[in-house]
């Protein structure tokens, strides 16, 4: 094997897979692990424990995500049977980006110049771009089905910069499950799915035969530039002559907002006896996040006048170190990170008023300490320093309640009373809306250290990303493993 394809394939993140007390296993460069030196291999060795359901793994350092990705299917546990009709098939549908150059290229021609990086030039459905302007001989993905049959379809977003609008000509959708989590299930035309996740959607094959047309196209409701290229496969019935037409579809806009908050509003927790809502009823830490991009001075940065596009969360851009958190935490390593990640923004930031366009940021490896078994309320709220955008966040080692959204600045006094604390979905990646906030309850009740980032590429590269750093608890089963012997050093 060649030895960079060894070195690439194995520095992979298995995406919301609860891997309690064995962070060693999550993958991401320098948070969890070093980098695997050329010619040499790790093995992830973890658990999965009461999950089910569709994830994903991906390459996670420098932008390799683009092209090393792929599905988890978590099936149920032998004899236990979904919470909805039982599918005659399962298929796994990725939607990602295709790009003409090589996607470090693309990235560090744009650090260099200090502006944002070119975007993708197509977007792909299993791989397949489907007939595009630039190339309209170009296949697409065909998803045969029968007649009267139920199809699942694991939905994944594997793109590294772009928020995706699904739809199937002439179907409906019904969503039963976000996440690896059930949810109460609903039908709709269109589905926004944000990078990193996933979503399970049942299509019943009801009409009588024909082809009809499957569709993925970006959204993006701030002036920020997206690859506009739609992706298109076919969903074509047995017995349709190849030569029949292709039913079409309308796509929503680009930026249909309310589209995507009409789905994002639907989604509701199963909440079963068998599949509780365990939210945190009370809070231990209460914090307050803001996320967003700004302009630091950057002299070599010619392209840029000078200055350079960054991002932060509570003001602090994120310094990638040298030696991996976790390793430098479970070895007592110094000098590697400060454990005093600010609770809530600097001052100039306040409920009332909207941060200055001016406002530079500041670097450091800084992590936020919660005790074992801590109830954690944490507030995302979008800056808009340059602009209003919408900022998937994920969080690595848990699963999350998604308790309260809304537009504008939040309002600590007033928006906690409209709280859902019944049925929130539960999530591992949620998106920050353009201009807003959302608010996440979960439990530290998994030791180790780990990361909380955006999952627009751009953005983590610039530095919106942070760790949070949990304690043991009481005894060797509320405490981190060691690590494996073959864990990489750096």
């Amino acid at each position: 094997m060649d030895p960079c394809f060894h070195l690439i394939v194995h520095l992979i993140c298995r995406h919301g897979v609860r891997q309690l007390r064995t962070g060693w296993a999550d993958g991401p460069a320098y948070i969890t692990q070093c980098p695997i030196p050329t010619g040499q291999s790790y093995v992830y060795n973890f658990t999965i424990t009461g999950q089910r359901g569709t994830l994903l793994w991906h390459a996670h350092i420098l932008w390799l995500r683009s092209t090393v990705h792929g599905a988890i299917v978590i099936l149920p546990k032998r004899g236990v049977p979904y919470p909805f009709p039982k599918p005659h098939k399962e298929v796994v549908v990725i939607l990602a980006e295709w790009w003409k150059s090589d996607t470090e290229a693309v990235i560090n021609e744009a650090l260099k110049s200090g502006l944002a990086p070119n975007v993708s030039d197509a977007h792909t459905i299993n791989g397949h771009t489907g007939p595009v302007s630039s190339c309209p001989s170009q296949g697409g993905f065909t998803l045969p089905v029968e007649n009267g049959k139920t199809y699942l379809l694991r939905l994944i977003n594997a793109a590294l910069n772009e928020e995706l609008f699904f739809k199937i000509a002439g179907h409906k959708l019904t969503v039963v499950e976000v996440d690896a989590t059930y949810v109460k299930p609903f039908k709709t035309k269109t589905v926004i799915i944000a990078p990193g996740q996933t979503t399970n959607v049942l299509v019943s094959a009801d009409k009588s035969s024909g082809k009809y047309l499957v569709a993925a196209s970006p959204f993006m409701d701030a002036p920020i530039a997206v690859d506009n290229l739609t992706a298109t496969a076919t969903l074509h019935y047995s017995g349709t002559l190849a030569n029949t037409p292709t039913t079409l579809t309308s796509l929503p806009p680009k930026n249909a907002t309310p589209v995507a908050n009409n789905f994002i509003n639907s989604l509701r927790a199963l909440n079963s006896k068998q599949y509780p809502a365990l939210v945190p009823q009370s809070i231990d830490h209460n914090l307050f996040f803001t996320v967003g991009l700004g302009i630091n001075p950057c002299p070599t940065c010619k392209a840029g006048n000078g200055s350079r596009a960054v991002a932060s969360i509570n003001n602090v851009t994120f310094v990638m170190p040298t030696t991996a958190l976790l390793q430098a935490h479970f070895f007592n390593i110094s000098g590697v990170f400060t454990t005093d990640f600010p609770a809530n923004p600097p001052n100039v930031f306040n409920y009332s008023g909207t941060p200055p366009t001016n406002l530079q940021t500041t670097n450091g490896t800084k992590v936020f300490r919660l005790a074992y078994n801590s109830t954690v309320q944490l507030v995302l709220q979008d800056t808009g320093i340059i602009a209003p955008e919408n900022h998937p966040i994920h969080l690595h080692g848990f699963n999350f309640f998604a308790v309260g959204r809304g537009l504008g600045n939040y309002n600590p006094k007033t928006d906690p009373q409209n709280f859902n604390l019944v049925d929130p979905v539960e999530r591992n990646t949620i998106g920050v809306p353009s201009g807003g906030w959302v608010a996440i309850r979960f439990r530290a009740d998994n030791p180790g250290v780990w990361f909380l980032h955006c999952h627009l590429e751009v953005h983590t590269t610039w530095g919106l990303k942070m760790a949070f750093l949990v304690d043991n608890g009481k005894g060797p089963n509320q405490s981190l493993l060691p690590p494996p012997s073959d864990l990489p050093k750096c």
